[in-house]
């Protein structure tokens, strides 16, 4: 079968297409045929080696953590599947390898593509929808009228967080570069700040909630534009800004009515993932893709998302 792999880590130059052999799935596990996976900040992550210590070798050959594809054949312990199931995953709790045709799968990750909805849509879920989701429920469920504050809301996360806080019926202002406001205001948000003209830290305006998906700011900066016992929660952004959230986010909690923090990810939280499709299928959530690119392209696929310009999700196809 044909694979991106990598032996060291670096920039997207190191990865190349190859030919290696097709896995064999375990008791446990079952083999799938992928049809689409798309990339995330973890795939990224993985291939750079930001969260491998020096001198360290990647852990994986094949990078690659959200999917969605057919299940081949079955070991003999799983109970919950069968050959020709349509799924989706996310592989990076299980050793990655999405960018690829095949895939090997533990059975307990897995979890059922509904008909109606197309690989390319469902490949584009499990981290960013899922996260945005949780982002948004951080400490209590966002009621009808809040004003909500998606910071990043151009892209991948950040169109899914706009719509699903609008599935909740809140006010959403969504913040990004003025190359992604007019996705931002098509996917339904109420406001939009271009942050290369405005501060909104600095605007006079207050927020019942904020989800920073690039946070850089003083987390007393944050905490000044919260309206009393708002809730800011951080997913990505400067090592040193989340480190200081991470540090002061729990006191700030504590000895005030404000709530601060960094989003605990729950990458195995089938519950809520149930109810993203819920959203998807009402019509209140349609994934954002920005541009499809075979397996060959991969490594420019991670140059465009590196360069961060992307509007929505980018996805690998299968053909």
């Amino acid at each position: 079968m044909k694979a991106i792999v990598y032996t060291e880590y670096g920039s997207p130059e190191v990865l190349q297409l190859k030919e290696v052999d097709k896995p064999t799935p375990t008791d446990n596990e079952v083999l799938v045929k992928i049809h689409a996976s798309s990339i995330n900040d973890a795939d990224l992550n993985q291939l750079t080696g930001k969260m491998q210590g020096p001198g360290k070798k990647p852990r994986f050959e094949i990078i690659g953590s959200d999917m969605a594809g057919r299940i081949e054949t079955v070991g003999r312990n799983v109970k919950q599947f069968q050959p020709g199931d349509e799924i989706f995953a996310d592989l990076s709790t299980c050793g990655f390898g999405a960018f690829a045709e095949y895939t090997c799968v533990p059975e307990n990750v897995l979890m059922l593509k509904p008909a109606n909805i197309t690989f390319e849509d469902a490949a584009t879920l499990p981290q960013a929808a899922l996260t945005a989701l949780q982002g948004l429920r951080k400490k209590r469920q966002i009621q009808p009228g809040e004003k909500v504050l998606i910071n990043g809301a151009g892209g991948g996360m950040g169109t899914f967080a706009v719509q699903i806080a609008k599935s909740f019926g809140a006010e959403v202002t969504g913040v990004d570069s003025t190359e992604k406001l007019e996705v931002v205001r098509l996917i339904g948000a109420d406001h939009v700040i271009d942050y290369t003209q405005e501060d909104y830290t600095k605007s006079g305006q207050r927020y019942d909630r904020i989800l920073d998906l690039a946070a850089h700011r003083s987390v007393f900066d944050y905490k000044r534009v919260l309206n009393p016992k708002g809730i800011f929660g951080v997913v990505g952004g400067s090592t040193g800004t989340i480190f200081k959230i991470l540090l002061l986010g729990p006191l700030i909690s504590l000895f005030g009515s404000k709530k601060m923090g960094v989003v605990a990810w729950k990458p195995k939280k089938k519950e809520d993932m149930s109810f993203i499709i819920e959203l998807l299928e009402a019509g209140k959530v349609v994934p954002v893709i920005d541009r499809r690119y075979p397996l060959n392209e991969v490594p420019e696929a991670l140059r465009y998302f590196q360069e961060g310009h992307h509007k929505g999700k980018l996805v690998i196809t299968m053909e």
